[in-house]
């Protein structure tokens, strides 16, 4: 029978050099938390809901996972042999392997895991230790090999010689057990050194002892087992973390101008001939066309973007836009906007939870919230949907074809016509029935002389005082 795999996160830490009230493992990381990285990716190798231990602050981490995982609660950080123990109990029956990965290291991928899951399972392992090859290995645990190529022993920096601090295959502290084999080692652990803690690392020492072999995997990218403790080394894994996900995208038929300043969320989609400005910051499950041109400085959030479009210094949340669209610079396209094909929406022109027809102009400085605007409509400079009475959110409809003057006010609820026009500068309370011609402002009146009378009235009063 075919041998089962499990997953372990450890995300217990306090992360105290992070110098905050958040979780180190909730804060993001090209617009996730680190945790959720970590999460797939154990997802990816796991035959069952990984278990996240949880520690400090567990509510919030727990908040943010919800049912996706199982959780052991490690009430106080004895080390990660004890957070190991403490999921133990939801693990202890299982037959397979289970691969253990900090919480903190979100750059590591799911291949990688499966990688040393089969590494495992070919060489015969009770344990595979996944390492890295780094320019500069101070600081980290040294794999020390036998001569058969399988792990001799991990050595700490301080307590390696001058010849072993010359190898430069690290630790990753990410590992693959045979699980029968480490729930039985975790038995015989103990906390006898400095800092009165229970290693994972004595785990491999155990079996060592016993006459188990274990395996060494080299991780085929080094930048897979960075670990991050400080706000300098979240930015770093952020700017690796962005560049190779631009790095695929551009490999699928993107072009992006300026990878290191353009900012692009794990589940963007973008299609082939698309081309990407910097300062472009696309978020969440955003999905971009095809032969579309975000020039610099969008965000784009949870939105689909059709093809052919054209945005330029926008921003647009939870909304869709058809294709052959034009929006900006600075338009602002708030949650539930549908905006049809071959639509212009131009600089200063706010859009909420309003749907926008095909071939409509919208061209500036322009509100438009709670509306159902057909094809074809003009919308002039100014022209605000008064939505709100104080209390409740009314809606407008505006049929296909209609023309709207400047600075029109269109007090909801109220509908305009097919083709109706109404007259620049008028307030529209009333419905305005199809190819009607609506006006409604006061009509002019021109007082000659009124300015010479003001003034000396104000002089007389001036005088008098």
């Amino acid at each position: 029978m075919e041998k089962r795999t499990f997953s372990i996160v450890l995300a217990a830490g306090e992360g105290t050099r992070m110098k905050s009230k958040r979780p180190k493992v909730l804060h993001q990381v090209c617009g996730y938390p680190i945790i959720e990285y970590v999460v797939r990716a154990a997802s990816e190798v796991s035959d069952d809901l990984p278990v996240v231990v949880v520690g400090h602050r567990a509510e919030e981490v727990k908040q943010y996972l919800g049912e996706r995982v199982r959780y052991a609660y490690q009430a106080q950080q004895l080390g990660t042999g004890h957070a190991v123990m403490m999921a133990q109990p939801l693990l202890k029956e299982v037959e397979g392997y289970v691969v253990v990965l900090a919480g903190d290291a979100p750059l590591i991928r799911g291949c990688t895991l499966q990688r040393m899951v089969q590494h495992a399972v070919q060489g015969g392992y009770g344990a595979v230790v996944l390492s890295a090859v780094v320019d500069d290995p101070t600081g980290y645990g040294r794999i020390v090999r036998n001569d058969d190529g399988d792990l001799e022993r991990i050595v700490e920096h301080r307590d390696a010689t001058e010849e072993q601090r010359q190898i430069k295959e690290i630790n990753s502290s990410i590992y693959c057990f045979d699980a029968q084999l480490l729930f039985s080692s975790l038995e015989r652990l103990n906390n006898r050194n400095s800092q009165g803690e229970y290693y994972l690392t004595d785990v491999i020492e155990i079996m060592k002892c016993q006459g188990i072999k274990v395996g060494v995997l080299v991780a085929q990218d080094a930048d897979e087992v960075l670990g991050i403790n400080t706000r300098a080394q979240l930015a770093e894994v952020d700017r690796k973390m962005r560049l190779r996900i631009n790095r695929s995208h551009m490999d699928r038929g993107v072009t992006i101008i300026d990878p290191e300043h353009t900012y692009i969320g794990p589940d963007v989609v973008i299609g082939f001939d698309t081309v990407v400005y910097p300062g472009n910051v696309l978020e969440g499950s955003t999905i971009i066309g095809e032969d579309c041109v975000l020039y610099p400085n969008n965000r784009i959030v949870n939105s689909v973007i059709g093809n052919g479009v054209q945005l330029q210094a926008s921003v647009v949340l939870d909304s869709r836009i058809g294709d052959k669209t034009t929006v900006g610079p600075y338009a602002y396209l708030r949650p539930g906007s549908v905006i049809g094909n071959s639509v212009r929406i131009g600089d200063f022109v706010e859009i909420k939870n309003s749907t926008i027809g095909d071939g409509t102009k919208i061209s500036h400085l322009t509100y438009v919230g709670d509306a159902e605007v057909g094809n074809d409509v003009n919308l002039g400079c100014g022209v605000v949907f008064v939505n709100y009475d104080g209390v409740k959110k009314h809606r407008t409809v505006v049929e296909d074809k209609a023309f709207i003057g400047c600075n029109v006010n269109l007090v909801a609820p109220v509908r305009v016509g097919q083709e109706a026009y109404i007259a620049a500068g008028s307030t529209i309370t009333e419905d305005v029935p199809g190819k009607a011609l609506a006006i409604a402002r006061e009509r002019q009146v021109n007082k000659e002389g009124w300015v010479e009378r003001w003034r000396q009235k104000t002089q007389d009063m001036q005088s008098r005082s």
